[in-house]
């Protein structure tokens, strides 16, 4: 991830702020000039325009997730252990940053920026690379259920997480995310264990 300035770690801090309360319908130029109390042009001077900011958002989160799913994969747990942990970091990371998830679960809305489809892309074709290499791994240590392709177990896994979390988006966050997210885990866990 490329180093920020402070001013631009300040506007990418707001424009998480917005995307929180008003969603990112709500990430504007204008709306984020005024949140930060500065002109437009000053924010132009930083960031090309919003699609910018959401890319350098899309940075943070790609950053923040390939460390999670690498830390989990060079530990020496086992396979089951490993998908538990990532899907509890992911928890703990968007209850922490809930605008994070807002931005990475509305790829819907990026479909017609291209910049913006392709690093959402990217996002997950790596982190579904190293969930593949966990799940194999697994398999040839007979801890992860072998009858069922480990390219479906991924997608089982990924779309399970995905979708809790989108419903913990909608819902307003009416629920803890962690620890009805351990529920979830459980389940997963009996799902692709042998």
């Amino acid at each position: 991830m490329d180093k920020q300035t402070e001013r631009q770690q300040e506007i990418i801090e707001a424009a998480l702020n917005l995307i929180n309360e008003k969603g990112i319908q709500g990430l504007t130029i204008k709306n984020l000039s005024k949140k930060l109390g500065i002109t437009e042009p000053a924010i132009y001077r930083h960031f090309d325009n919003k699609i910018h900011i959401l890319l350098t958002v899309l940075d943070l989160l790609k950053y923040n997730s390939e460390k999670i799913f690498e830390s989990e994969w060079n530990t020496e747990k086992n396979a089951v252990r490993k998908i538990e942990r990532v899907f509890e970091k992911h928890f703990k990371s968007f209850s922490d940053m809930p605008p994070l998830a807002a931005v990475i679960f509305s790829e819907e809305m990026f479909r017609n920026e291209k910049k913006l489809v392709d690093k959402v892309s990217e996002i997950i074709e790596h982190n579904n690379l190293v969930l593949l290499t966990i799940l194999k791994e697994g398999q040839q240590n007979n801890e992860i259920r072998n009858d069922l392709d480990t390219s479906h177990l991924a997608i089982i896994i990924m779309g399970s997480l995905r979708l809790f979390v989108k419903k913990w988006l909608f819902s307003g966050f009416s629920f803890d995310l962690q620890s009805e997210g351990e529920k979830l885990i459980t389940s997963v866990k009996i799902l692709i264990a042998k």
